[in-house]
């Protein structure tokens, strides 16, 4: 039986697209589910396109029922894949889903990491730093933003005259690049339930 993955996304959804790509044919693994807390989330038209149903939440489902477990635990869900997902995961569902959720960060952690630590204010803060590289971090979830266990790092040179939009351009290189395939290497180790 395929291993079953859920897709959790606020935004343009650029490395889950990647993620639906890649596994849209793979004979071990699929994307079942895109998830998003924005209704406006461009990730649900992306969804739509491969064909793969997608649940909004809220908040209040969110954080104060098990709506959201009920329903990934229904579908059957192997691992969950944060793809440019800002709230922070809440308890329950780690404990749900222990050491079978990851997500990506677009700098080397523990660098530039943190609440409130996302796409161009993690590349703004690289660039003030001065730092002579930067890249990704694929890393497993715990209670806070950004501390889980690293899986994977890339990282790129910072060149002079490197502004923002280079950096970011070069981090988004990697991260579609590696990203589904350490998605496929976590799969792996997991042993279906």
């Amino acid at each position: 039986m395929k291993k079953r993955i859920a897709i959790f996304a606020s935004g343009s959804g650029s490395n889950a697209q990647k993620i639906m790509e890649y596994f849209k044919k793979h004979h071990d693994a699929e994307v079942v589910i895109v998830l998003t807390n924005n209704p406006e989330a461009y990730v649900l038209q992306r969804a739509d396109n491969f064909e793969i149903p997608s649940h909004i939440f809220d908040k209040h489902e969110f954080y104060k029922t098990d709506d959201v477990i009920r329903l990934l635990k229904n579908l059957q869900i192997d691992l969950i894949v944060l793809a440019g997902f800002l709230w922070l995961i809440p308890q329950n569902l780690i404990k749900a889903f222990p050491d079978k959720i990851i997500n990506i960060h677009p700098a080397l952690l523990p660098k530039h990491g943190g609440k409130g630590m996302y796409g161009d204010r993690v590349h703004k803060a690289v660039l003030e730093a001065g730092d002579e590289e930067s890249g990704i971090t694929i890393h497993y979830v715990n209670e806070n933003f950004d501390e889980g266990e690293t899986i994977h790092q890339s990282r790129f040179r910072i060149e002079e005259g490197d502004d923002l939009e280079m950096i970011k351009f070069k981090g988004q290189q990697l991260e579609h690049q590696h990203y589904p395939k350490v998605v496929e290497q976590v799969l792996k180790k997991i042993k279906s339930e």
